[in-house]
């Protein structure tokens, strides 16, 4: 009788035990991520925040071209000549009838550092800084040519951008969920097959981004003009703001880090003086740039210093959560991905 009560009284201190280990969960990994990051509230929430934003710098080369309707009853006021001296008609041109000239040539290099907002990952925000570093080849129309007076030009901008998430992780899911719609839920083989493939990491994401901003146009003058003491500059940037459209396709190596590829356009405005001021042409420019880059995102989670603890995942201790790796990792890690 007294071994049955001993027996009995090791299966009550199990049970208990068991309980306690469940509610305690110390690590708190089978808990959900929504949890504090900070002792406080407000700690908390700017924690929270901190995490919507990143920091980024890209650099590429782009081809631009410039393009102009000219018209001048003095053609004398500027580098505008015959193409190679030849012998032709003579210039048959009106306000009416304008010459329409073109030219393009590289920029390299070119370079933007900002940051960047994320808003319920569906848009995204943002603005910086950038140079770029442009040759100025001859615009040509007809038999005519004009020359920059002047090889080269730079170029400093400051810019804001605004993003549409086209296709990322959560849009995938709602994809496969609308692929696999027609299978009945009494279908274990395609539902498991649907679970699973939702439940994959997809590091890709897909942005459609509209920029606009200011320029600064650098180093760009007559060097005739320099040479007798003025450094009045010809060409100049146009009131007008300028703007451009891109694609952005980016790759997540981690919660934190991520690279991103952008192609587009940037549309511009300038103006082109006579060699006396009285007199100015409006050109048109057109930038095709390609770029890449690297995002890193605040970490809004601290890291774990707590020794002895090896969890590389996110975790509990206190009520708090910790990181327990670096941000170039991922924190929560599935099975086959490297440690």
């Amino acid at each position: 009788m007294n071994f049955k009560k001993l027996h009995f009284s090791f299966i009550l201190c199990f049970l208990f035990t068991t309980v306690l280990a469940q509610e305690e969960d110390i690590f708190g990994i089978s808990q959900k991520a929504k949890n504090p990051k900070s002792e406080s509230g407000l700690g908390n929430i700017t924690r929270n925040v901190l995490e919507a934003f990143s920091l980024e710098i890209s650099g590429g080369g782009a081809y631009q071209q410039f393009g102009t309707s000219f018209y001048s009853a003095n053609t004398n006021l500027y580098p505008f000549s015959r193409f190679q001296n030849l012998d032709g008609d003579p210039l048959d041109i009106s306000e009416e009838n304008p010459l329409e000239m073109k030219g393009g040539d590289w920029v390299f290099p070119n370079w933007n550092g900002g940051i960047r907002v994320n808003l319920f990952n569906l848009l995204t925000i943002g603005g910086g800084f950038g140079q770029e570093w442009g040759n100025l080849a001859p615009m040509q129309g007809g038999d005519y040519q004009f020359d920059f007076e002047g090889a080269t030009y730079q170029v400093n901008k400051l810019y804001g951008t605004v993003g549409l998430v086209l296709y990322d992780a959560n849009r995938r899911r709602a994809f496969l969920n609308w692929r696999y719609r027609n299978y009945s839920s009494s279908n274990l083989y395609m539902q498991s097959e649907l679970r699973q493939r939702a439940r994959q990491n997809y590091p890709w994401r897909f942005i459609a981004e509209a920029e606009f901003g200011k320029l600064d146009l650098k180093k760009s003058y007559d060097p005739a003009l320099a040479a007798g003491g003025a450094y009045e500059p010809r060409l100049a940037v146009s009131d007008k703001n300028y703007y451009g459209i891109g694609l952005r396709i980016e790759r997540d190596f981690s919660e934190y880090t991520k690279m991103f590829v952008k192609g587009g356009a940037d549309f511009r405005s300038f103006t082109y003086a006579a060699s006396d001021f009285s007199e100015f042409q409006d050109l048109e420019q057109k930038v095709y740039a390609m770029q890449v880059g690297l995002a890193v995102r605040f970490p809004g989670t601290k890291r774990c210093k707590i020794g002895g603890c090896g969890v590389v995942m996110k975790h509990m201790h206190n009520g708090i959560e910790y990181r327990g790796s670096g941000i170039f990792n991922f924190q929560d890690r599935k099975v086959g991905q490297w440690y």
